[in-house]
């Protein structure tokens, strides 16, 4: 099944979210196109916003996500999403060497220099309109649109706390691919306690 999913990887629901699509991708033979959005661009955050810095930084490592695929390396994305995410919110670190990330997943170092290139900027833009086009704008991240029995369709969520186990988290996902393949389902929502428990993700 061909997914997309959109993230900024500033989100913890985003990243955790995304450690249980990838659990489950193997087991479900999905392809999964890693797509970009932007909160910084969506929630229009200025620079008296107390998230501006996180946004903007991670808005730019956005730039660098797009010069890789510019560069005929979307299938790299997801480990670089992993690689950016693991120094985000696994050890607590924005402001890393982003030449040096991508050196480790053995992407060229030069795709750093997107980091401060506003051209990717409407590619972003363009891209976050694209899933914002499949839920409406009241949503946050993660997106995700999977192509079903009806064909192209796509919901904000899930979100989780915590990284299901193996069978729960294809549970999880087939429970999902059953909503968003309903005719006329639109929500479900319980008020949310607790945040991220990024205990769960291993760390290899």
């Amino acid at each position: 099944m061909n997914v997309e999913f959109w993230f900024d990887p500033i989100c913890p629901f985003c990243w955790m979210t995304s450690r249980w699509i990838n659990r489950v991708a193997p087991e479900r033979d999905l392809a999964i196109e890693w797509r970009p959005i932007s909160l910084l661009f969506k929630n229009g955050m200025d620079a008296d916003h107390p998230f501006h810095a996180k946004a903007s930084r991670t808005r730019n490592l956005l730039r660098v996500v797009e010069s890789v695929r510019a560069a005929g390396h979307a299938d790299r994305i997801g480990e670089l999403y992993t690689a950016f995410g693991t120094c985000i919110h696994l050890r607590g670190e924005t402001e890393f060497d982003v030449a040096e990330v991508l050196t480790e997943v053995g992407l060229d170092p030069v795709h750093a220099g997107a980091l401060d290139d506003e051209s990717f900027d409407d590619t972003i833009r363009a891209a976050m309109a694209d899933g914002l086009s499949l839920t409406g704008n009241d949503v946050g991240t993660p997106i995700i649109a999977i192509e079903g029995r009806a064909g192209r369709a796509g919901v904000f969520g899930p979100v989780i706390t915590k990284l299901p186990a193996l069978d729960d988290a294809l549970r999880l996902w087939d429970g999902f691919v059953a909503l968003v393949e309903t005719d006329g389902f639109f929500e479900l929502k319980r008020t949310r306690t607790a945040g991220p428990d990024m205990s769960t993700i291993p760390s290899g």
